[in-house]
């Protein structure tokens, strides 16, 4: 199997559907957000199938959120696989969440 890297993935943004995709070779990864103007609900966690490497999940997670590092825009994983990510992953995105939320 091939380590992914942040170069391997392009991942673009669908803002008609509200959502970031990834074309795997099992099929579509998506993030469904809502844009609330300073802040951004990543709601929903689309997987195309179970046999997607959870390292290739953690790639595009971490993508989209980079996304965010260099704006004024906050992010609020209400999804609990994004949420999940977070705690993982809590020094480094810490300053992506909005002030008062700890996840």
């Amino acid at each position: 199997m091939k380590i992914m890297s942040d170069d391997d993935l392009k991942i673009e943004n669908n803002t008609f559907l509200r959502q970031y995709e990834f074309k795997t070779e099992e099929g579509l990864l998506t993030i469904e957000y809502q844009d609330q103007g300073r802040q951004l609900f990543l709601t929903k966690l689309n997987l195309p199938s179970k046999q997607i490497s959870l390292e290739t999940v953690e790639v595009f997670i971490a993508q989209v959120l980079e996304t965010y590092r260099d704006s004024r825009i906050k992010v609020m994983p209400t999804s609990p696989e994004i949420a999940k990510f977070f705690k993982k992953y809590r020094q480094k995105y810490k300053d992506l969440l909005p002030a008062g939320i700890t996840i």
